[in-house]
């Protein structure tokens, strides 16, 4: 699964919605349909989008074929995200530290020139 894919499908509110309505449980892509003011075929689209990045699934069950959310492909997201918020997290942490040591500087200098 790539994280391009993925953060692209969730770029758009309706995949997002899609997404969210499946966290409840499966759904057919006519049901799907019903909450929104588009025809099938653009929800259909929604839903190729969403089954190529990984986050949704498609089974077979009789003559349907209902949609599921594939809750891997989200926690690979969300620990992407934890990655990247602790290394600002860090950074920020360090330019804090190195403002700090500037600004104590800058006192020493004033309070030296009196």
């Amino acid at each position: 699964m790539e994280l391009d894919a993925l953060f692209t499908a969730l770029g758009d509110r309706t995949r997002r919605d899609i997404v969210v309505r499946l966290s409840a449980g499966e759904a057919t892509v006519k049901e799907l349909a019903e909450r929104y003011d588009m025809t099938m075929q653009a929800v259909s689209q929604h839903v190729r989008v969403l089954e190529r990045s990984g986050l949704i699934s498609r089974g077979r069950h009789r003559q349907t074929r209902p949609c599921r959310l594939e809750p891997r492909a989200l926690e690979a997201a969300a620990s992407w995200i934890e990655e990247s918020r602790r290394m600002w997290s860090d950074r920020m942490d360090r330019l804090d530290e190195r403002l700090a040591i500037l600004q104590e500087d800058g006192k020493k200098q004033e309070g030296g020139e009196e």
